[in-house]
């Protein structure tokens, strides 16, 4: 048989394994509309707009695992979220692409963005969609990262990612990804209070301008407050393994908890607050799940912080008004 021969074979069997990659990404749809999930691929741009990236730099010809693959440059809504098909004027490219990949000459290296540990289509969508339906495992690229230390998975709601880019924003707003590039993440259950976070870097940096008599730049407060705050909290709460005992809250979830509570105290108590720290914070926090509190937490002698919501508001308002006012 010649090889043109073998190609018109090829390319009949890949209109038939098409019109079944079709008839597969009808009923993806079709469940996502019924359980009210997407079913469409991920927009490289809106997830490089929403995490502000920038940066990116050649990682060279890699073996990418395609179930790794999540999003497309510009033909996002041309595939599903498994890289099926979904318009029969993709046909007769698909079937070509399908008959060059049984070929003796197989398919050229497609090109990809990398984000986090997920990648998003520069070039070869057609392809990568071949690939899946021949059931490969892994498929050749040139590959291209967008560095971030926002997490990205296959299969994140709107919700997840809208979490995601809430971090990103918060990175980016308060620089800690500049000034402690190797921080441990910072991961909350309500992404909103996130603004809370950045009340607390706000207030921390107008308490060292009054303790040094002299301006503070915002990557010296998140800094120092993410040193001499944070991290001090987040060690204690590692300390005592907090978050194996429940389960259902972050670490980050359990800072704010803890500071949350400083400012009850502080209200009701008034300057007699100052006496309550993190420790007592973890403690009352472990009493009111009803677990026991161990003496050695009891004993920690550690710096106390005392924030309230409500200046944390007036500052994050003061900050909003002066960005509006620019």
């Amino acid at each position: 048989m010649s090889d043109d021969d073998m190609f018109r074979q090829n390319l009949m069997e890949g209109m038939n394994k098409f019109q079944s990659a079709r008839m597969r990404a009808f009923f993806q749809e079709m469940v996502g509309l019924l359980q009210g999930k997407s079913a469409e691929l991920l927009s490289f741009e809106d997830i490089r707009v929403r995490l502000r990236l920038h940066d990116e730099s050649y990682k060279g010809l890699q073996d990418v695992p395609l179930d790794r693959i999540v999003g497309s440059v510009g033909r996002y809504r041309d595939f599903t979220s498994n890289f099926l098909p979904k318009t029969n004027e993709m046909r007769e490219r698909w079937s070509r692409v399908y008959a060059q990949a049984n070929s003796m000459e197989g398919l050229p290296p497609i090109e990809l963005y990398k984000i986090d540990d997920v990648y998003f289509v520069r070039d070869g969508n057609h392809r990568v969609s071949v690939a899946r339906a021949l059931g490969a495992k892994t498929i050749q690229a040139h590959v291209t990262e967008l560095p971030t230390e926002v997490d990205l998975e296959p299969g994140m709601t709107s919700k997840e990612l809208d979490a995601a880019a809430a971090y990103a924003t918060f990175l980016y707003e308060s620089s800690l990804s500049r000034v402690r590039p190797h921080h441990t993440p910072i991961n909350l259950s309500e992404p909103s209070r996130y603004a809370d976070l950045m009340g607390h870097i706000y207030l921390h940096r107008k308490v060292l301008q009054q303790q040094r008599g002299t301006e503070v730049s915002m990557e010296e407060a998140a800094a120092d407050w993410y040193d001499n705050v944070y991290r001090p909290a987040v060690t204690l709460i590692r300390k005592y393994n907090v978050t194996d005992l429940i389960g259902d809250r972050t670490e980050g979830d359990l800072y704010l908890w803890m500071v949350d509570h400083l400012s009850e105290v502080k209200r009701e108590m008034g300057d007699q607050a100052d006496e309550h720290s993190f420790s007592d914070a973890l403690a009352s926090f472990l009493k009111e799940k009803k677990l026991p509190v161990p003496q050695e937490l009891r004993d920690e002698n550690d710096d106390s912080v005392s924030l309230t919501r409500a200046e944390i508001q007036e500052m994050l308002a003061r900050k909003r008004a002066e960005s509006e006012n620019r």
